[in-house]
């Protein structure tokens, strides 16, 4: 086959159209095309906008980004390809060997594992602290501090970081302060507007919003920080998918809808939860016996999001017996499914700690967290007093 044979095989027009699709096409290539040398130059300079690998980006992405920037009140934002890559974008992409991070200590497991485990094998070195306290974690800070992560809303415990004392601190000092946002999204709290640097979200979870996507998301104020996260995650292959770009953003186009009914099932399967006899706490922010209630009420305005997290006694048997008794509640470690899930941190996101350091942070055998989905609230308060009436059994 001659070379003018090869050439034509990718040699198609787009068909012209004088209408335009409603929805956005998928644009899997992996590769593009440019006309000449000066023309890829000035593609890599910035003088032309375009598209090289899709290692460096492509349509999608760049749609999905823009969708969430104008969400979180961003500009420049990075789709990456889960939410712990959109963490290890950041991380690798603005720490080096010498430098120290302080996170909260409860935040979500595989965060809580790159604290403990990964950073110092490279030399950075890393703390936790109670993000409740601004007090506390202003005495974990060293000179050498760079870096401080936290979650506005912790994952499972849903306590409330003391995000404003905190801010105050990182822009004291000069440390790049990064928030999770993923379990309060932009519907309910915009970490920009409060003093963060950096946001994060796995798009995976509410925002994609059907448990067929994994992706994350990551945007920096700073234009060099930004840069730096960026190279990081091309460089080292965080690649998020197009059909996965594409299915999150139809997830997003009822986002709104979608939060705010979750969001008004969690507040009443919480209520529902702590009438039950068995059930010896429940965690919801907006109910007034929530130990952070007063900052939640003030930083989320009255937003509670759509996960409730609750306590059982009886151990791992009657955690067992719960699950067991309402099959039609998926038992999964994940969230923000348009169906409710249910999950046992100490056998899943939380695992890799020993149990007395799930016991520090509040997760027994018998803690559960629920993210809730948009069935009808009478069926979730049916299908969870059956399943604590188990667990007693």
């Amino acid at each position: 086959m001659s070379d003018d044979r090869r050439s034509s095989l990718r040699g198609s027009v787009w068909p012209e159209s004088s209408s335009r699709p409603i929805g956005s096409p998928i644009q899997p290539s992996v590769v593009y095309a440019s006309e000449s040398p000066d023309a890829l130059d000035a593609q890599y300079e910035g003088r032309a906008q375009g598209y090289t690998y899709a290692r460096e980006g492509h349509p999608n992405a760049d749609v999905l980004a823009e969708q969430i920037d104008r969400l979180e009140g961003a500009e420049g934002g990075l789709i990456t390809s889960s939410g712990m890559s959109a963490v290890t974008a950041v991380m690798l992409g603005l720490l080096k060997a010498g430098d120290h991070v302080l996170g909260g200590d409860q935040l979500y497991g595989r965060s809580l594992r790159m604290m403990r485990e990964e950073l110092p094998r490279f030399g950075v070195a890393t703390s936790l602290a109670d993000p409740t306290d601004a007090a506390r974690f202003e005495a974990a800070l060293r000179p050498e501090t760079k870096l401080i992560l936290i979650e506005a809303v912790s994952n499972p415990t849903l306590r409330v970081a003391d995000v404003e004392g905190i801010s105050r601190l990182a822009r004291d000092r000069g440390i790049t302060l990064v928030v999770d946002n993923t379990f309060t999204t932009p519907r309910a709290f915009r970490p920009f507007e409060h003093g963060a640097d950096v946001v994060i979200h796995s798009v995976t979870k509410l925002l994609a919003g059907h448990s067929d996507v994994t992706l994350g998301y990551v945007a920096a104020k700073d234009p060099d920080q930004r840069q730096a996260i960026y190279t990081t995650a091309v460089t080292t292959g965080l690649t998020p998918s197009p059909f996965d770009c594409w299915l999150a953003e139809r997830g997003l186009f009822t986002f709104d809808m979608r939060y705010d009914r979750t969001e008004a099932n969690a507040r009443q399967l919480a209520d529902h939860l702590a009438g039950l006899e068995g059930v010896k706490r429940v965690l919801y922010p907006t109910r007034p016996d929530h130990p952070d209630h007063n900052r939640a009420t003030a930083l989320l305005q009255g937003r509670g999001a759509n996960m409730v997290s609750f306590e059982i006694g009886g151990g791992r048997e009657a955690a067992n017996r719960l699950v067991k008794a309402m099959p039609e509640i998926a038992f999964a470690p994940t969230l923000g499914d348009i169906g409710t899930t249910i999950s046992h941190p100490a056998s899943s996101s939380h695992r890799a700690l020993t149990p007395e350091q799930r016991a520090d942070l509040g997760m027994s055998e018998g803690f559960f967290r629920v993210s809730v989905g948009v069935e009808p609230v009478e069926d979730l308060t049916g299908s969870f007093t059956r399943g604590v009436q188990a667990a007693l059994s």
